[in-house]
C-alpha cells in the first residue's frame, strides 16, 4: 500500500491563497484537475523527485461551511527545512519552530496555510 494524496479544504474562492502557500511557499507544482472534477473548485498540487516521480500530492477541495483543520495535518519532508521556512516567512506565513527537535530523526516546523489548515514540514537529520 502507498498513500496517493492528502486533501485539505478551503472556502469557496480560496484557490489563490492555496496557490500562494503550496506553490509559492512550499514549491509544489499545481496540476490540472480532471475535467469532471474542475467544476467543484479547488486545486491540486504535486511535488516531484529529480527523476520525475511524484513524491507528494495534495488536493485542496472547497468545503462550505468551511472550518480549518487545526490538529489534523499533512506533513511534507523537504530537502532544506530552513529554505522552506524562509520562503514561507517571506510570504507572510508564521513558522513555529518550537517543536523543531522533538521528532526523532527529523527537524521540523509547523505552520498554517492561507486558510488556517495546520501543515508540518520536516527535514531528515
Amino acid at each position: 500500500m502507498r498513500l496517493h494524496h492528502v486533501q485539505v479544504a478551503c472556502p469557496t474562492g480560496g484557490e489563490d491563497a492555496a496557490r500562494r502557500f503550496y506553490a509559492d511557499g512550499l514549491g509544489m507544482t499545481e496540476v490540472e484537475k480532471p475535467a469532471q472534477l474542475s467544476a467543484r473548485g479547488g486545486c491540486w498540487f504535486r511535488a516531484y523527485a529529480d527523476s520525475g516521480a511524484v513524491t507528494a500530492e495534495l488536493h485542496v477541495g472547497v468545503e462550505e461551511p468551511y472550518a480549518p483543520a487545526r490538529k489534523a495535518h499533512p506533513a511534507f519532508v523537504v530537502a532544506d527545512l530552513d529554505e522552506a521556512a524562509g520562503r514561507l516567512r517571506e510570504l507572510g506565513f508564521d513558522v513555529d519552530d518550537s517543536q523543531r527537535d522533538s521528532f526523532p530523526g527529523f527537524t521540523r516546523f509547523h505552520t498554517f496555510d492561507g486558510h488556517g489548515n495546520r501543515v508540518e514540514v520536516l527535514e531528515a537529520r
